[in-house]
């Protein structure tokens, strides 16, 4: 039997979508990753997205898609 895993994380950003496509293009575009849900929430300035595939590649996208928002946050003007 092949391991699925699901992550879930957190991105503190939910009003700027240039930085949630961002986050989201990193995940749908790794390899044994599916992307299910973006989830931007523009009162609590937050962003939950879902994912799920191989153990290795999902821990690969979740290293990805932080270093996309860590890249954003610093060339955007983030804010609260």
């Amino acid at each position: 039997m092949t391991a699925i895993v699901e992550c879930v994380p957190n991105f503190s950003e939910g009003r700027d979508m240039r930085v949630v496509n961002a986050i989201a293009g990193a995940i749908a575009g790794m390899p044994d990753v599916k992307l299910l849900s973006v989830e931007p929430d523009r009162d609590y300035n937050r962003t939950v997205v879902t994912f799920v595939g191989s153990p290795d590649a999902v821990v690969d996208a979740a290293f990805q898609a932080t270093g996309r928002a860590a890249f954003s946050w610093r060339t955007g003007s983030e804010s609260g």
